[in-house]
């Protein structure tokens, strides 16, 4: 049954595309015979035509990918587009670690175990890079016998 005119004339009254109006199957008779905007009001008044919803990209599988990532998958070296440290930087491994050695120098002076020049002298060795890690800070310390081997 071919309602190719009375498809756009609803397409124009809805303001959308052609392939979002829906015409009822079983009244294809009745529809054919609609040959004014009017006819074709009244059929979308009685329900045989009507406006589909607008089609979008489901997000289902790009959430699916979100979530395993943020578990950890999908990380592999297939996977991977920048360098070791444009995905890690340096700065942030530098941060991390002056941080776990700052704190540790705190807690060691505020526990008594280390006087404030020491604490001074150590805090600007850690600036200069000297520690590559709290453990180390904590090896150089019971060296020099600044703090006593547990």
């Amino acid at each position: 049954m071919d309602v190719k005119f009375q498809r756009r004339l609803a397409a124009e009254i809805f303001k959308c595309g052609e392939d979002r109006v829906w015409m009822d199957p079983n009244a294809l008779d009745e529809i054919k015979e609609a040959v004014t905007r009017e006819d074709v009001r009244f059929l979308i008044k009685r329900g045989l035509i009507k406006k589909l919803p607008k089609k979008g990209t489901s997000r289902v599988r790009a959430n699916y990918l979100k979530m395993q990532k943020e578990k950890g998958r999908r990380k592999g070296p297939g996977s991977r587009k920048g360098k070791k440290y444009a995905r890690y930087p340096r700065k942030l491994r530098w941060m991390k670690n002056i941080r776990a050695i700052r704190r540790t120098l705190r807690d060691l002076r505020d526990g008594g175990k280390i006087d404030r020049s020491t604490y001074r002298r150590f805090y600007r060795l850690a600036k200069g890079g000297t520690f590559k890690s709290k453990n180390h800070l904590l090896m150089h310390l019971k060296a020099e016998g600044y703090i006593k081997e547990e």
